[in-house]
């Protein structure tokens, strides 16, 4: 592998722009002119005025293969991913058939790691088929070439606590992450929409609050009990970010993530009925969002996770009743976190880092991402123009899907350069091949 030498970039958007060299997947060293002073035959890139990063690292992705590879596949969701900044994204488990045993997981890995792009971990299923009746093989998909850390039934709730309890004593064992699609499903039953002034106006079944929080309320005291660690998927609600406070305080070890559309987005959108703001858990009212920004910015949610959920066609374009709940997201993620974060004052660059890539990182317990922008770590790298815009296109994304609810709008900061390990994976918002 050539050296490279990224010139001109500003670590975290700090201090004055620096140069990097990149030796053998290596940052190898940090500091002004590095170019003129290394010999051999070193790359040198002109990133001047790219503000770096550590690759984002995404909790929550669906590349739903195998099964649905007319929405999305593990290599179209890769280039999406490095071009949103991604180095490592996790794949939700609810893919057909299930990734329930180490065969699937396996082979998730294996097509990730042919792509190359970014690094493809696997989720694994906390009950067999996520029928939430039995656990599905935690043990054999966590020794598996696979490596497993983190477990959900996303799309579904564990909601039989009995099913949860045990799933989180056998996580200890294992050092792994249960992640919850908190929804108490008997609360949603034919829901449509957030339970509110909006749904009721435009008759559509109610989604209440409660549905979430009770089971975030719920799982905190059994993770609490089982010195378990639980991870709380697309929280929602103000009053989940209440409670999340509440469990911090008292010790559990609770993690959880937020969507960029529930920063950005809330239920007045639904007054088209255009399904493509249908998602789940729902977009929820203007005093949620607020709430889900303060609390990504104190910490009380960690981190942001896309929930990439790619459709078809004929699963998006219909009655609002039928549609598919779920958005695209890998490519607009760091957008909408400047968009509701950066600009208005409550992250700086480096809490962008913070909530992208070193918390997430962090839960899923990879040693090799999220790592400081410093000599002797990995060069997984995310170069970023802080100050050019660009207008979202859902036909020009590289899904296979389009199903934005961001077409058409002007969005800040633009994913330049991506670096994996120390190859260039995207250049000047491109994909190296």
């Amino acid at each position: 592998m050539k050296p490279l030498v990224l010139k001109g970039i500003r670590p975290y958007g700090e201090g004055e722009p620096v140069d990097v060299l990149v030796r053998d997947g290596v940052i190898e060293a940090v500091g002004s002119e590095i170019g003129s002073t290394v010999e051999g035959d070193a790359e040198a890139v002109d990133v001047r005025g790219m503000i770096a990063l550590p690759g984002f690292v995404d909790l929550h992705t669906h590349l739903r293969e195998p099964g649905r590879e007319d929405t999305e596949t593990i290599e179209t969701g890769s280039v999406a991913a490095a071009l949103g900044g991604y180095t490592a994204v996790f794949a939700m488990a609810n893919t057909d058939p299930v990734a329930d045993n180490a065969v699937i997981v396996e082979h998730v890995w294996r097509r990730g790691q042919e792509v190359g792009l970014v690094d493809v971990h696997p989720v694994g299923a906390v009950t067999v088929g996520l029928e939430g009746k039995r656990l599905a093989e935690l043990g054999t998909m966590a020794r598996s070439a696979a490596n497993v850390r983190v477990f959900s039934d996303d799309g579904h709730c564990v909601d039989d606590p009995l099913i949860m309890r045990r799933a989180l004593e056998y996580s200890t064992a294992l050092d792994v992450v249960i992640a919850q699609h908190a929804e108490e499903p008997r609360l949603t039953v034919g829901a449509q929409a957030h339970e509110g002034e909006q749904a009721a106006r435009l008759g559509l079944a109610g989604w209440p609050a409660v549905a979430e929080e009770s089971i975030v309320a719920r799982d905190c005291l059994l993770a609490a009990a089982a010195g378990a660690r639980l991870h709380v998927c697309h929280v929602s609600t103000s009053g989940t970010a209440d409670i999340l406070r509440w469990a911090k305080a008292r010790g559990t070890d609770v993690s959880a993530e937020v969507c960029p559309h529930h920063l950005l987005l809330d239920d007045a959108r639904l007054a088209t009925f255009d399904p493509v703001n249908k998602v789940n858990p729902p977009l929820r009212e203007s005093d949620d969002v607020a709430a889900l920004r303060q609390a990504l910015a104190d910490g009380t949610v960690d981190c942001v996770a896309t929930d990439h959920a790619p459709h078809a066609p004929q699963d998006k374009d219909c009655e609002w009743s039928a549609a598919r709940p779920g958005m695209l997201g890998l490519q607009t993620a760091l957008s909408i976190v400047v968009e509701t974060m950066v600009r208005p004052g409550l992250l700086d660059w480096r809490g962008v880092a913070r909530v992208m890539s070193e918390r997430p990182a962090e839960i899923a317990g990879l040693p090799d991402q999220g790592r400081p922008i410093a000599v002797g770590e990995p060069a997984n790298l995310v170069l970023v123009d802080p100050d050019t815009t660009w207008t979202v296109r859902g036909a020009e994304l590289a899904s296979l899907a389009d199903n934005t609810p961001y077409e058409g709008m002007e969005l800040p900061a633009v994913i330049d350069t991506v670096l994996l390990r120390g190859e260039i994976t995207v250049r000047e918002g491109k994909v190296n091949r």
